[in-house]
């Protein structure tokens, strides 16, 4: 096999070592270990989620470590330094390697390597830590807490951002009982039965969870993602450089901002596109993903001039990019819906903008903006609806700030990385 970028390791072993003995002669707090493939500056949305995360964990005195990859998602630079310390958080980068790494086998056994990185490093170092939370960055990541804690007994908490191989046999990658399906199925209960608690971000993703494993309920805990309303606020289209920089000023800016995966309905937002295609309506696709160059093909072989695509942006692009928009796009694919959860919901709350979510019926998104009273759910296939909804906001002004600003509200009190921190904590503490 070729390698499509070379390996990154420079730090030596010693170097994170001394930093580590050194932290654990002043730090006798909490001290909690997070596993996970992707971290800033990689753009994954789960890591920057990490990020948020674990920096106001240590405000709330938990001494934490991340062991973590070098950038391997989407990223403007290829390394990162290896071992870096922000007040309680130390961050330990791993060598990265990229296999194939826009396909998902390539993706799988770039996940394995990250995998075999930080069995070793737990290996070494479990004694340092009081608690362990792995996520589902890579899938199988929870396997190596389950694995830890049969060894040496360190309790682990398991953050399920998506479920496997639900996801897997959705995308008809593998049947629904096919041997390999079904051993993770009985693989997964195992580790969520050993684990010391199970965070997931939907009431319809606990629901699958329990439908799998009854027995793990009680240990369940459903937390929501966030969005930093200090760092994300609402900017108008007037004052926003990246607005003039892109020209969508003179529009009715209709924003999908992040991955336009696999698990995401496309197909809808693009429909509705050609409906608005003679609107002063314009779709800015902010991102990448598996879906976004078949968009780009579909856009050009259909002549739409009312589409525009960006790469993905640094954070600090965010706030201005986020409020680029004067509408909001999120979506779901059908059977999708309880085993993922949109974290570009959160930021666009975030910036006073309202939303519309393409998802099957059912999904907690629907009840969510309903309560929020911040914009408006759209079954798969209903383009024309969502075309009339667009069409009736970008000709009523009023009722788009109100949407925004119903939103923004409902964050501030609700999904803020402070208040999701604390409901963290419980869970870790428990677990500890």
């Amino acid at each position: 096999m070729v390698l499509e970028k070379p390996l990154v390791c420079r730090a030596s072993a010693a170097d994170w070592q001394a930093a580590d003995s050194e932290r654990n002669v002043i730090n006798k707090h909490l001290k909690l270990l997070v596993i996970t493939q992707f971290f800033p500056p990689d753009f994954a949305a789960t890591g920057q989620l990490v990020e948020e995360l674990v920096v106001q964990l240590g405000l709330q005195d938990v001494d934490v470590k991340v062991f973590t990859g070098q950038p391997g998602y989407a990223f403007a630079k290829q390394d990162a330094p290896e071992v870096e310390q922000t007040g309680r958080v130390w961050v330990q980068r791993s060598c990265t390697t990229q296999l194939f790494s826009r396909r998902i086998r390539g993706k799988a056994i770039n996940g394995m390597l990250f995998a075999v990185r930080a069995v070793i490093h737990l290996l070494k170092q479990f004694r340092r830590y009081k608690v362990l939370l792995v996520t589902t960055a890579p899938p199988f990541l929870p396997m190596i807490g389950c694995i830890i804690n049969v060894l040496f007994g360190l309790p682990y908490v398991c953050l399920l951002y998506d479920l496997y191989p639900d996801i897997a046999v959705e995308l008809k990658v593998v049947a629904v009982n096919n041997p390999i399906a079904r051993l993770w199925r009985w693989i997964n209960c195992q580790v969520w039965r050993r684990s010391a608690g199970i965070i997931v971000l939907s009431d319809s993703m606990k629901a699958k969870i329990v439908a799998h494993c009854p027995e793990v309920e009680a240990k369940i805990s459903v937390i929501h993602s966030w969005a930093d309303e200090q760092k994300i606020v609402p900017i108008p289209k007037a004052e926003n450089w990246f607005v003039e920089k892109h020209g969508l000023g003179e529009h009715f800016v209709v924003l999908y901002s992040g991955n336009m995966g696999r698990c995401h309905d496309i197909d809808t937002l693009f429909e509705a596109a050609k409906l608005l295609k003679d609107d002063s309506v314009l779709f800015v696709c902010i991102g990448g993903g598996a879906k976004r160059e078949s968009l780009v093909k579909r856009v050009a072989e259909a002549a739409l001039e009312n589409f525009r695509f960006l790469p993905y942006q640094e954070k600090s692009a965010l706030p201005y990019s986020l409020t680029a928009g004067d509408l909001s796009l999120v979506s779901v694919a059908v059977g999708m819906e309880s085993l993922v959860a949109p974290s570009k919901l959160y930021p666009a709350m975030a910036a006073g903008r309202p939303i519309s979510a393409i998802c099957p019926s059912g999904s907690y998104l629907s009840e969510l903006l309903k309560t929020a009273g911040c914009g408006e759910t759209f079954e798969n296939g209903s383009a024309a609806a969502l075309a009339d909804f667009i069409r009736g906001l970008s000709q009523d002004k009023a009722r788009t700030q109100l949407l925004g600003r119903s939103g923004r509200a409902y964050l501030e009190s609700h999904f803020t990385p402070k208040i999701i921190a604390k409901e963290y904590l419980k869970v870790i503490e428990s677990a500890g």
